[in-house]
């Protein structure tokens, strides 16, 4: 098994008591590789939690696909712009490997969330999870050369390298494939 050091959700794993709240209201759920699973212009009403395989969050922009966010075994994804204002998405969630999820609804876990003051921390720590890794992407695309992108990314992610396009990865680091491949080849 490969080790995944930035779990998103580590956090849940360390609360047995809000973990068994949470089980009474995941569901499983499976997708193809290429599975769309959440689709842009729709309201998004789930989160994902990822059991096994990748998945990634894009958007079109000019006929072209631009991945902005990639989430793997024991990580969360969703498009959050959708989950939290209640509006249709401008993002796609598609899995690059066959995926198993356990799916939470949003209306389900406000009501655990609301149930128990205890669990507003996980909402918290989730949300600040996700403002942390927001923030870095963008310091990562503003502040960072093509080559610092790249490092950066294999030292935090090494196994996106082996399961995942070079298009897809390229896109997320703001390059181009040319771009992408000169530096992978250095």
């Amino acid at each position: 098994m490969i080790d995944y050091p930035h779990k998103n959700i580590s956090f849940l794993l360390e609360n047995p008591e809000l973990m068994g709240a949470l089980q009474e209201i995941m569901t499983v759920r499976s997708f193809s590789k290429h599975d769309i699973i959440h689709e842009a212009g729709t309201i998004c009403n789930n989160f994902y939690i990822i059991t096994s395989g990748i998945a990634r969050v894009f958007y079109y922009k000019e006929d072209k696909d631009i991945t902005v966010h990639f989430s793997a075994e024991q990580e969360s994804i969703t498009s959050i712009d959708s989950l939290i204002q209640r509006k249709k998405s401008k993002y796609n969630i598609q899995a690059l490997e066959d995926l198993n999820t356990f799916v939470i609804n949003i209306n389900d876990i406000e009501e655990v969330l609301e149930s128990n003051p205890k669990y507003e921390r996980f909402g918290r720590l989730f949300l600040q999870q996700i403002y942390i890794e927001l923030v870095e992407r963008i310091e990562y695309i503003q502040l960072h050369t093509a080559q610092e992108r790249y490092n950066i990314l294999l030292n935090k992610k090494p196994y996106l390298f082996q399961r995942v396009s070079s298009k897809h990865i390229a896109s997320f680091l703001g390059m181009t494939p040319e771009t992408f491949s000169r530096i992978r080849g250095k």
